[in-house]
């Protein structure tokens, strides 16, 4: 890969996302590299349920049956692919490419990126009393998986190496995208500010068409939704990149729809910290450089640290959730009541048994705005009655299963709707997240007989204590002189919400310039907090984003668990800015909107 300018097109936010990507970018995207993220937090806790039924699987299937019918395409074009499709089995993936390959008659060399698996190290990581990395509760009993997240350096040597294809296990998303550029532009581990571009590149691009006009704020003014056109980064060998589309392609390519998925998912934003690259996006600049083309510059590299960021999944009891619609007057009333109603009949008999109580139990009537906690509004006359539970007897929870359809006749009047019969009960498998030496991983390539060497994972320590503060155009908000108005948030900025395990963080982008004050002055830490009392128990921080006139704030403990742990309808916090896109702000009466 020796082109000055490299295309590289994702097809894939999520293990699930449409099949259709990849066949759009090989065809319509004129792109060099595809590259796929599948592995989201809640994805490894399914796929290691797959492996514990058979020992071949734990990886993305998807991502083969996907791959298999345009390889022939991707040999005669001469596009790489980068997946991290291979989950807690890479090695079962590779064989089931190879398979694939081979049935279609195409020669392609195939990697694997190995070593981020952990579990040998288990007992010596509760040994040394290893803490969770945010909530500092001790290491769990029980360990389901164990894994590290890899950079970017082995694959871009699989890809030195020869390799047409190359599936990772546990790896940052952004390595899939920053990997390349690292194979085709020779960048070291000294060109901090290039990794960060090229991360940020894979950032943005990761979660599909997030970049591209989905999840936009607004969503009214994006074209095309029945093709939408997948990401493409076209990066040069400076760092600097234009995000784009296929042509011809639905979807929105603007500075507010790529700057609302760059603030997708991250925390501190002057160090967003990866395993190849410390980043700063406190300057990132995004520029309209033509029709759905966005110029990103500004991206700026620390030294990566010496720690490896762990995932550790651990049994923690099971879980229930039932769905059914309550119609008619006051169905908001009636959903809670029945709700209330289910849960008390439950922990009496529970009490009978000898059994404890619910670890969690969640009531939320949807359509009635439950969610909103107290910035409800207007009740609905049709609701869905939402209760989930999380027991540590499997037992208690198909009793639970059991006693859900006979509601419908010993509660309120219009139950109907069940869906999916009774509930189904699974094993919750939580997060615990960690750090370890980076000198602990033991990092291996597999390209068959041909033997690749994996390069040394290297790093210094970090203190975000010596981060230095975030300067730039922050003005006060004082300028009333000519009276004042009141407006909700979503008319002076855009916004984005997502999840890190148990902790959510919400990104808001000024519409513009001149309201970022006005924004800072009423979307403070203490506002956040107040507005979303009722669903966050921990610390809430704001970071301030001069170069994109943003802000993000992190919110602790703020998803009842998060992911497959939860009980609660929002289990990834992904409304979360549009909740507070309702917040009133004061402006100047003579401010233009």
């Amino acid at each position: 890969m020796s082109k000055s300018t490299l295309r590289i097109g994702c097809a894939s936010g999520f293990w699930g996302d449409t099949e259709f990507a990849a066949a759009q970018l090989v065809e319509r995207g004129e792109i060099d590299v595809l590259v796929f993220d599948y592995l989201a937090e809640i994805t490894m806790s399914l796929l290691i349920r797959a492996r514990a039924k058979d020992p071949t699987q734990g990886y993305a299937p998807d991502f083969v049956a996907t791959i298999r019918p345009l390889m022939k395409q991707l040999k005669a074009r001469g596009i790489r692919v980068v997946a991290n499709a291979g989950g807690v089995n890479p090695s079962g993936c590779r064989a089931a490419l190879m398979a694939a390959s081979e049935a279609e008659g195409v020669d392609l060399k195939i990697a694997a990126v190995l070593g981020d698996d952990l579990m040998p190290q288990v007992e010596a990581l509760r040994a040394a009393g290893t803490k969770e990395m945010f909530s500092g509760a001790a290491f769990p009993a029980k360990v389901t998986s164990a894994n590290a997240y890899l950079g970017a350096f082995p694959i871009a040597a699989a890809l030195a190496a020869g390799a047409d294809i190359v599936v990772t296990g546990r790896c940052v998303d952004s390595a899939v995208t920053l990997a390349p550029l690292i194979a085709g532009f020779g960048w070291t581990a000294d060109d901090l500010d290039k990794l960060a571009q090229g991360s940020l590149a894979g950032h943005l691009i990761e979660c599909g068409t997030q970049a591209t006009g989905g999840n936009y704020t607004d969503w009214a003014s994006v074209p095309g939704w029945d093709d939408m056109g997948f990401p493409i980064a076209e990066c040069r060998a400076d760092g600097s990149f234009v995000l784009t589309k296929p042509a011809g392609t639905g979807g929105l390519v603007s500075p507010s729809t790529v700057g609302e998925q760059m603030l997708y998912e991250i925390g501190d934003p002057r160090a967003y910290i990866l395993p190849d690259v410390v980043c700063d996006f406190t300057g990132v600049t995004l520029t309209q450089a033509g029709p759905d083309r966005v110029e990103v510059k500004g991206a700026r590299g620390r030294p990566p640290t010496d720690q490896a960021k762990v995932s550790i999944t651990y049994a923690d009891g099971f879980r229930a959730m039932s769905l059914f619609m309550i119609g008619g007057i006051d169905a908001g009333a009636k959903a809670r009541r029945t709700g209330a109603a289910m849960l008390a009949r439950l922990r009496r008999e529970f009490a009978g048994r000898g059994w404890p109580d619910f670890t969690e139990a969640s009531v939320e009537a949807i359509g009635a705005e439950d969610t909103y906690g107290p910035h409800a509004r207007a009740a609905s006359r049709e609701v869905m009655l939402k209760v989930g539970v999380r027991h540590p007897l499997k037992d208690a929870l198909e009793l639970f299963s059991r006693e859900v359809a006979p509601m419908a006749l010993m509660s309120a009047p219009a139950i109907t709707g069940f869906t999916g019969g009774r509930p189904k009960v699974q094993p919750v498998l939580r997060l615990f997240s960690c750090l370890v030496p980076k000198s602990k991983l033991t990092v291996m390539l597999d390209m068959g007989a041909q033997p690749v060497a994996a390069p040394a994972l290297a790093g210094v320590s970090f203190d975000p204590a010596t981060l230095p503060a975030v300067e730039g155009p922050l003005p006060a908000a004082d300028d009333f002189a000519r009276g004042s108005r009141t407006v909700p948030l979503v008319q002076l900025a855009w916004g984005r919400s997502g999840d890190k395990g148990d902790s959510a963080n919400i990104g808001l982008i000024a519409r513009r310039p001149e309201f970022l004050p006005f924004i800072r002055a009423a979307i403070t830490e203490e506002a956040v907090a107040g507005w979303f009392a009722h669903l966050v128990r921990g610390e809430i921080r704001r970071y301030d984003l001069p170069g994109t006139h943003a802000l993000n704030f992190t919110l602790q403990e703020a998803l009842g668990g998060g992911g497959i742990a939860s009980v609660r309808m929002d289990s990834q916090g992904k409304a979360y800015a549009q909740m507070l896109l309702d917040h009133p702000v004061t402006i100047p009466a003579d401010l233009a909107l």
